[in-house]
């Protein structure tokens, strides 16, 4: 099973990226906007196809991991994220997997720290 099913009970979407182009996200309109215009999703909100999701960046963590030949046994951990920072928790089998797991989540677009104090080796 994978990061997906497991963490978040998903298949992953045909068109999931790790790295999306975030969609522009329409403003409310008022009198001061035009209704044309639009803001940017956080990178940290980002989904796996570019929409807004509250856990964009743990999910595209999760694929990340799906990705990585290394990380796909790994199924005594779960990731989670507060703001940018991506929380691994749970059990690793050894400090060169989390390691590994550390240098992707690092590598997915809106991570600005990852917290392992919640992750064990062994």
């Amino acid at each position: 099973m994978g990061w997906l099913q497991r963490l978040f009970g998903m298949e992953k979407p045909e068109n999931a990226e790790v790295n999306p182009t975030p969609q522009a996200v329409p403003q409310a309109v008022n009198a001061d906007i035009a209704a044309t215009d639009t803001q940017s999703i956080p990178a940290e909100r980002v989904g796996l196809s570019g929409e807004y999701d509250q856990s964009g960046l743990a999910k595209r963590v999760a694929l990340a991991f799906d990705q990585d030949d290394q990380l796909d046994d790994v199924d005594t951990l779960w990731v989670a994220q507060t703001g940018s920072t991506v929380v691994l928790k749970g059990k690793v089998p050894s400090q060169e997997i989390l390691n590994q797991m550390i240098s992707v989540a690092r590598n997915v677009n809106g991570t600005t720290d990852v917290d392992t104090s919640q992750a064990t080796v062994g």
